[in-house]
């Protein structure tokens, strides 16, 4: 057995139980395995386990670059795991369970040995029914949402209309035998018959079963496409039915709450009674055991059940990340009865008696609020159970840009504009049509009630799902992503950085609590810029409200995890992609494929360009989890060059705009931000789909810049859309401090080793060597001096990269001379400090960095993790 390395649980022991099995992605040395099916995955104990494998990416020789791997439920999960390539062993025939997938021209059927889920290919339901042991817990689980037609200030009224999904195509994208995946698509549909609206939020839902699971994982991500003046979404779900056969006093309502807690009630219940109906029948009630006949109880209860109240519906509204309320009824048209409330539910609830029940998990439930959980019908033998995504309780989705324009009719006032509040406003831009939001979901089906502490763990199962991840030595070793190392405290001074990379991690993650950086849309960003008058996050001045990952935050967060292995950082990095790649992002429209840059609402800025959207940010959540939703993110973007012949990135600052227009033949494309973009694109799709048409023109666009006079200097070349290729004539100098702080420097490092092009390395070098060049040198290259040069702390990296490739000790020197000197606010030890103010001169007590800002915060992190890798030995004492 040739052993690869350990696979470790992320959050550092395994779980008590894996109730429904995990995924995780792997990369592997160039050359060292050819194919998927030869990996097998083994225990602690080095026994085989139950495993499926599949291709993520391929090195250029063919060999297996990252895989797919994912493990079986089981009750008792290794403390690790290993990964050999041995040839693909698995245990004994018919000693693991399997999932089966069977189809017919109307259905698809899974079931993982446990349960078993019944999907119909065209209809109003996800799936017509979910049983377990041949019982149905749960049927005919469908989307819902609800339509408001308007926002009154005051007086009026407004209307809603219910809407339910319908889906339109069933694809099965992986049939086991330890994982299926099935992808359901469709939009949703008016109820009434005599509606008038069109349908809308066109949505993609994937349903994950894993060999002897009991739950089933499900993705749900929509597309916002409505008109933001008339359209307030007032609520988003799913619903499911849930028949029940047992008495009232044997059916079970079980809410989490927040910190572990849990509402723990029965439909009719039997104890607080003035009259006992005797021990055993409240301590099984108690238990969510079936209750002794009632013939055994006290006949002063068993006479006078009718008189006890049956509570029929039950609600959990969770509006805001600081609380939630608990209230139940017995029936439509009476009064709720509160239960109690408290600061952040868990999003987990679930519904049950004797023979069976079912039950529902939202991950960063309190996190994306408004949520809801709601039971109805209780008493009744069926019941409803409705996760809200968007709370119905809640203030409708107002989407509308928020302010009128303030006159910028022009560039030149737009420019202006600028100048004042960071904004780049342009009329009809700040459109949230097309952006989008993904959930995860987990759906549990049960044989009868479980015992409590069986419940606790699957709402922890929900809300945070177990994950094995390679070592970041193992990482390492693989040579992926470029140019970072494990973190290495060995030496004072390289110590001292990395308190401060962990210092303004820890900063971050403690500003998204303090700051309440949570909600529907905004959860997983971070703000750009600080106010210190205020002491608050410049969240209402244009372009220093939601950062949009300005300066690459997403790659400094990604960065930290590889290197340091946190369960904290891959999760803050993890909400970061989810949010960045969604809601930043247009998924149709006219702006299909490009991002919008930072702004008080996501959406608002009207510079839509590929330097938000690159896979440059998503990539690595992709490969490291194998998620098939990040997997369509990075497909969307295939095509994204057709973006410049819509819409010039540059077209208010172009210098040549009086005579440059979008030719199909000849479109301005920018060497930094743009075309990092795109090599991020077609490398991604090259290496996961072997796609000529990617492949071509990343090597062809290289060879292109390889060949410019100035290479990479030259700043803009004129890219053919047909060919794919860059004209290779164009001679000028144009530098911009912002072309390579947006994945540029990482993209680059991975192709010069991936692909033997000389000229292309030569070109990168010189920009690299030259940026923070003295003028001498650089007039003494290429004629002249270079202008635009700021940022020096995050462009020390440049000079370091050359340092290290061309084995230069001087500029190696130079460079952190550069990264000491350079930085604008981190570099010098008192900024890593933290100042508490409080109340009553903010709204609530936080903590300020002297001189914070997600700009610089970033390029330091990125600075310091890639100088560290490339010239590390060179780190003054």
């Amino acid at each position: 057995m040739t052993e690869m390395t350990h696979v470790r649980w992320i959050d550092g022991g395994a779980p008590l139980e894996l109730s429904a099995g995990t995924t995780w992605g792997m990369p592997f040395a160039r050359g060292t395995v050819a194919r998927p099916e030869a990996l097998t995955v083994r225990d602690a104990d080095g026994r085989p386990v139950a495993s499926q494998t599949w291709p993520l990416a391929t090195w250029p020789d063919g060999s297996l670059k990252w895989a797919g791997l994912a493990l079986a439920a089981t009750d008792s999960p290794s403390a690790e795991y290993r990964v050999a390539f041995d040839g693909g062993i698995q245990p004994e025939a018919g000693t693991a369970p399997r999932v089966d997938v069977t189809e017919t021209e109307e259905a698809v059927t899974v079931g993982t040995g446990t349960l078993q889920m019944e999907i119909r290919r065209r209809g109003s339901s996800l799936f017509s029914t979910l049983s377990r042991n041949g019982v149905t817990v749960a049927r005919d689980g469908r989307l819902v949402s609800l339509l408001q037609d308007g926002l009154p200030d005051g007086a009026g009224t407004a209307t809603r209309e219910a809407f339910t999904g319908e889906v339109t195509d069933v694809v099965i994208e992986q049939r086991g035998p330890v994982r299926a995946v099935v992808r359901l698509e469709g939009k949703h549909l008016p109820d009434s018959a005599t509606s008038e609206r069109r349908g809308w939020l066109p949505f993609v839902v994937r349903l994950y079963f894993y060999a002897g699971a009991r739950s089933v994982r499900m993705v749900h991500s929509f597309i916002w496409d409505g008109d933001a003046n008339q359209d307030f979404l007032a609520g988003l779900g799913v619903r499911f039915t849930v028949p029940l056969e047992g008495e009232l006093h044997d059916r079970h309502v079980r809410i989490a709450g927040a910190d572990g807690g849990f509402l723990l009630e029965a439909v009719r219940g039997l104890t607080g009674l003035r009259r006992d109906p005797g021990e055993a029948v409240r301590q099984a009630q108690l238990a969510g055991e079936r209750t002794p006949p009632v013939e055994e109880w006290n006949e002063e209860v068993s006479s006078r059940l009718h008189l006890i109240p049956a509570w029929n519906d039950y609600t959990l509204a969770q509006l805001s990340a600081d609380g939630f309320e608990l209230r139940k009824r017995t029936a439509a048209n009476h009064g709720w009865v509160g239960i109690s409330g408290g600061t952040r539910a868990a999003g987990f609830c679930s519904l049950s008696d004797p023979s069976g029940g079912f039950g529902v998990g939202i991950k960063d439930f309190w996190q994306s609020h408004p949520g809801q959980l709601d039971i109805r019908n209780a008493a009744t033998g069926e019941a409803s159970l409705t996760a809200w995504l968007y709370s119905p309780e809640a203030q409708p989705m107002d989407l509308r840009f928020y302010h009128d324009g303030l006159g910028q009719d022009t560039f030149e006032k737009q420019l202006d504009g600028l100048e004042i509040t960071y904004e780049d406003y342009e009329p009809g831009f700040g459109n949230p049509t097309g952006i989008a939001r993904t959930h995860e979901l987990s759906l549990f089906a049960y044989s009868s009630t479980p015992a409590t502490e069986s419940l606790a763990a699957d709402a922890q199962a929900a809300s945070t799902p177990a994950l094995l991840q390679a070592t970041p030595e193992y990482l390492h070793t693989a040579r992926v992503f470029g140019d970072w190392t494990p973190v290495d405290r060995s030496t004072p001074a390289r110590a001292e950085l990395e308190d401060r990379l962990d210092f303004l991690f820890d900063f971050y993650a403690g500003q998204v609590e303090q700051r309440r950086w949570y909600g529907f849309w905004n959860y997983g960003d971070v703000m750009h810029t600080y106010d210190f008058d205020r002491h608050v996050w410049r969240y209402d001045v244009g372009g220093y409200a939601w950062d949009n990952s300005e300066l690459s935050p997403d790659l400094w967060l990604w960065y930290s995890y590889l290197r340091s292995g946190r369960a904290d950082v891959f999760r803050f990095a993890e909400a970061m992609t989810r949010h960045t790649g969604e809601v930043d992002v247009y998924h149709l429209g006219r702006w299909q494929g490009l991002g919008s840059r930072h702004n008080v609402q996501h959406w608002g800025c009207s510079a839509k360009q590929l330097r938000i959207s690159t896979p440059a940010y998503r990539r690595f959540y992709y490969y490291l989890t194998a998620d098939e939703r990040t997997g369509d993110l990075l497909t969307e973007l295939v095509d994204s060059d057709q973006n410049f012949l819509g819409l010039d990135p540059v077209r208010k600052v172009r210098p040549d705009a009086d005579t440059y227009r979008p030719d199909r033949n000849a479109l301005g494309v920018g060497l930094g931000t743009d075309w990092g973009s795109l090599a991020a694109t077609w490398l991604t799709d090259w290496e996961r789909t072997g796609n000529p048409r990617s492949r071509d023109r990343l090597l062809g666009t290289m060879a292109d810049i390889g060949a410019l006079k100035y290479g990479f200097l030259t700043g803009e070349a004129l890219y053919d859309l047909d060919k794919g290729r860059f004209d290779a004539g164009r001679e000028r100098i144009q530098v911009s401090h912002l072309s390579a702080v947006f994945g540029l420097v990482e993209v680059c490092s991975e192709l010069v080793d991936l692909v033997p092009d000389q000229e292309f390395e030569r070109a990168w070098l010189q920009y690299c060597r030259l940026f923070l060049a003295t003028e001498a040198e650089q007039i003494e290259a290429v004629g002249t001096p270079l202008s635009g040069i700021h940022l020096t702390q995050a462009h020390s990296r440049l000079s370091a990269y050359a340092a290290a490739r061309l084995g230069d000790a001087v500029l190696a020197s130079r460079a952190w001379e550069s990264f000491a000197e350079g930085g604008e606010h981190l570099n010098h030890g008192w900024a890593f400090t933290l100042k508490a103010i409080r109340p009553p001169h903010v709204l609530l007590p936080v903590d300020e960095a002297p001189t914070v800002s997600t700009n610089d915060a970033s390029q330091f992190g990125l600075a310091v993790i890639q100088n560290l890798a490339l010239i590390g030995e060179h780190l003054p004492r």
